[in-house]
């Protein structure tokens, strides 16, 4: 009895017979009249049900106002505007101010076939309504004015439904179950606060708490097979940072004791190594011969490996031994395994 009169109108009270875009009106009303309002305050003022609120709320959300959820102190979510959004003038860009965007929209070329994507398309939509057919024209030319180039990108089209879903359960902090399946290993369900997404070499990760493991994790969005969002909110924690999980890993992966790395890079590639910044710790030695020493505090020992072989014939670890054999072995197996394989007979 209870929950029936919490989920519907008040009782007593006649249900209001108007449409949609009429009770839209209403609830925006409300919403801008007041600092704010409660979805058992709209379902008492709109006799409506709570399903109904929380619809017209997504629809007033989708409409592009600004919509805020707001926890108070005293456990209720407050809905509210953005102070002052109407007062807010209208948005303008420079030349300059375009073409970084334009840029930045290049960087995520990768994101084809994700809502992300639609989204981004749709954000330059709007600034082209805004502008004149010739500044339009002029816009375009400057989209092509930086381009982006990527070595094996992800298809991310074939994971569009699961990354709608976590951007829901993301944007509104909802629990979630991800099955994922990690490679040469059974997949398994785990049950998931998802705090962030974090964007790595093109590829997307998500990163959150996992109540499996009572620790924070990180997931592979290409390996996520499907997700299961609820309606059970939880928080972010205050002090929380994606450095939580990625630690001092020299790329992503911190299951391992951070060592302490010297390695010898050639003249050859010296200035590609001395061009960039690999990891916080990093010192570089100049050699006399052109050469560098590169040391640096991480873990990851496969990533580590991985970036050391493209250097090849200009690197040599020096240390540490553990990490100087891991390098030789994995060289030999290699070349142990070009041995096997005969050359085709010519005829």
């Amino acid at each position: 009895m209870d929950s029936a009169r919490k989920s519907g109108p008040k009782r007593g009270k006649p249900a209001k017979k108007y449409s949609q875009a009429a009770r839209l009106h209403d609830v925006i009303r409300i919403l801008e009249a007041r600092f704010g309002a409660t979805v058992d305050d709209l379902v008492e003022e709109c006799a409506v049900t709570r399903r109904t609120v929380y619809r017209d709320l997504d629809a007033i959300r989708d409409a592009g106002y600004p919509l805020v959820a707001q926890r108070e102190a005293d456990g209720r979510m407050l809905y509210r505007f953005i102070t002052g959004f109407r007062k807010i003038p209208p948005i303008t860009f420079s030349l300059d101010e375009l073409m970084t965007l334009s840029l930045c929209r290049g960087q995520l070329d990768f994101l084809h076939g994700t809502p992300f994507a639609d989204e981004l398309n749709a954000i330059f939509g709007k600034i082209h309504s805004s502008l004149p057919p010739r500044s339009v024209a002029h816009l375009e030319r400057i989209a092509h004015s930086a381009a982006p180039r990527y070595q094996g990108a992800r298809d991310y089209s074939t994971r569009r439904g699961v990354i709608t879903e976590l951007r829901r359960a993301l944007l509104f902090q909802y629990r979630c179950t991800l099955h994922y399946t990690p490679p040469h290993r059974a997949g398994s369900a785990y049950l998931v606060d998802p705090y962030t997404l974090l964007v790595y070499d093109t590829a997307l990760y998500v990163v959150g708490y996992v109540h499996n493991r009572g620790a924070n994790r990180l997931f592979l969005v290409d390996r996520l097979d499907r997700i299961e969002v609820s309606e059970q909110r939880f928080e972010v924690p205050e002090d929380f940072s994606p450095d939580a999980v990625t630690g001092d890993a020299f790329g992503l992966i911190d299951d391992e004791k951070a060592l302490t790395i010297r390695v010898r890079f050639g003249r050859q590639v010296a200035h590609l190594i001395r061009e960039r910044q690999w990891h916080p710790s990093q010192i570089i030695d100049e050699q006399t011969d052109g050469a560098l020493i590169l040391s640096l505090t991480a873990a990851g020992e496969k990533e580590l490996l991985s970036w050391l072989y493209s250097y090849l014939p200009d690197v040599e670890v020096l240390q540490p031994e553990s990490l100087r054999l891991a390098f030789r072995a994995a060289l030999e197996k290699g070349l142990k395994g070009a041995k096997k394989v005969r050359p085709v007979a010519s005829r």
